[in-house]
């Protein structure tokens, strides 16, 4: 008799984790919602109990009206500076790859390169900016330029720290079958080292953003082809803050996009093999 109510409790407890499991899946996605709202309605009562005006912070009803209304010079801004993130992003991938590719097949070429990485990484932008501006002429260089410095580093330190967690056990195997550098590099040391670059390459696509805007801001740069951020500072000169509020919206949602679209490429590239993007069982 006691062999039904142990399988009975057992279903029980199954049911009951799946449907913690579902409360947890829909509350992700319910909780942040449902504070942002609140968030929302707090800055519009903010603003109307204590008469603000607007030009100093406007409900979110002016910023959604001047979304709307200015939609088209400000998409056309964001179609500017999302060119620049994306081709800093690229180039940041491309270089930072190929350059811990080359630091994991030679120590010498590591301890003699990696420390100007860091100096890049540390540097802040700002800084770097006046000498860019100095040694190159196109505009639109330095800003790509300065959003590939930012989003650099993390793909090169993730990369490299991938491409040198490989077990040693498995290492020393494809040495004695004779395997060539290039086959241990192929076979073993770039899938080892996915997971490493796809975290860096999350965190490259967010800083990307910001070194774009950052030397948008920087450059001051202004007219019908300039960025978001050119739009800010012309916002506030103009006490615009409707619009300026909502170029900032655009500037947070994609970064938002940007860090959604590269973790579902980082699931998708490793669901099937790697512990990171496995479902636990049951």
């Amino acid at each position: 008799m006691s062999a039904p109510d142990g399988g009975a409790g057992l279903d029980a407890e199954a049911a009951a984790h799946v449907r913690a499991a579902r409360l947890e899946r829909v509350g992700r996605w319910l909780l942040p919602v449902a504070i942002m709202l609140v968030a929302i309605w707090l800055w519009d009562r903010v603003c109307v109990w204590n008469a603000i005006p607007r030009y100093i912070l406007p409900r979110p009803g002016a910023v959604l009206d001047t979304l709307v209304a200015d939609w088209p010079l400000l998409f056309s801004s964001l179609l500017v500076t999302l060119k620049i993130t994306f081709l800093g992003l690229v180039l940041a991938v491309v270089g930072g790859v190929g350059l811990a590719v080359l630091f994991a097949q030679s120590k010498w070429v590591e301890m003699s390169f990696f420390p100007f990485a860091i100096v890049l990484q540390v540097t802040p932008i700002v800084a770097v900016f006046p000498l860019i501006n100095i040694y190159v002429d196109n505009q639109t260089a330095k800003l790509l330029l300065c959003a590939w410095i930012v989003a650099f580093f993390p793909i090169l330190s993730n990369t490299t720290l991938g491409l040198n967690s490989v077990d040693r056990n498995l290492t020393d195997l494809f040495r004695l079958n004779g395997a060539s550098r290039w086959q241990e590099l192929r076979l073993l040391r770039l899938p080892a080292a996915m997971p490493y670059f796809l975290g860096g390459l999350r965190i490259a696509g967010g800083l990307s953003l910001i070194g774009a805007v950052v030397a948008e801001f920087v450059a001051g740069a202004a007219g019908q082809q300039s960025g978001l951020a050119s739009r800010i500072v012309e916002a506030g000169y103009r006490l615009n803050a409707p619009r300026l509020f909502a170029a900032l919206l655009l500037i947070s949602f994609a970064g938002i996009v940007i860090f959604l679209v590269l973790t579902l490429v980082s699931h998708l590239l490793l669901r099937r093999w790697h512990e990171s993007a496995m479902r636990a069982d049951g």
